[in-house]
């Protein structure tokens, strides 16, 4: 699955541009951008924008080169469970909010499992939809662990879905991408299901 491709540094609009956007907006939807409790608005709306959206400026399978060959044999499941996911979505660009499950089958070389979450992270602070994300992240690890397997599951609640249009609070979206022997091989499918349906 191929990244969406992102504007250059060169190519994005200034802060300066960034924060008329937002004065822009305050005074659309009815209020002064000048008043006392919003003159500092736009400036923060970027700010907060820059750390919501920090992942277009990261390589997510540069924090995967690091790997490690002294793994004593190790060939069973590596998991990481209930990785926190904070993203956007790229139809109304409110808050997804969840979980990542990330699992693979070592093949010779590990990563550090902090790695795993650092990849979960920048792909998630970017605007997407869940289906893509998800695919993004199993590919970042399958490419650069070549693994004999990779499983990636994401459960989130949509706030395009939840505070708005259809209003359905509690409803959650799961998301699943298996390659290698997370997809052909239903003992090892069964196996990773069952450590995620475990008690944290």
């Amino acid at each position: 699955m191929n990244a969406p491709e992102t504007l250059s540094r060169a190519r994005r609009r200034t802060r300066a541009e960034a924060e008329a956007a937002v004065r822009c907006l305050i005074e659309w939807a009815g209020d002064d951008p000048d008043r006392e409790g919003l003159i500092g608005t736009p400036d923060r709306v970027v700010r907060s924008y820059e750390e919501f959206f920090g992942g277009y400026d990261e390589d997510p399978r540069l924090m995967l080169e690091t790997t490690f060959e002294e793994t004593n044999d190790y060939d069973e499941i590596v998991m990481l469970r209930d990785i926190r996911l904070e993203s956007h979505c790229e139809h109304h660009m409110v808050p997804i909010i969840g979980k990542v499950h990330v699992a693979y089958l070592p093949a010779g070389r590990v990563v550090g499992i902090s790695k795993l979450a650092r990849v979960v992270e920048a792909y998630a602070k970017r605007l997407q939809i869940q289906e893509t994300l998800t695919g993004q992240i199993a590919d970042a690890i399958n490419d650069a662990l070549q693994p004999r397997g990779v499983a990636v599951v994401i459960q989130a609640a949509h706030q395009c879905m939840t505070t708005r249009g259809i209003k359905k609070p509690g409803v959650q979206m799961t998301t699943s991408r298996m390659l290698g022997e997370f997809r052909d091989n239903p003992v090892t499918r069964a196996e990773f299901l069952q450590l995620l349906a475990m008690p944290a």
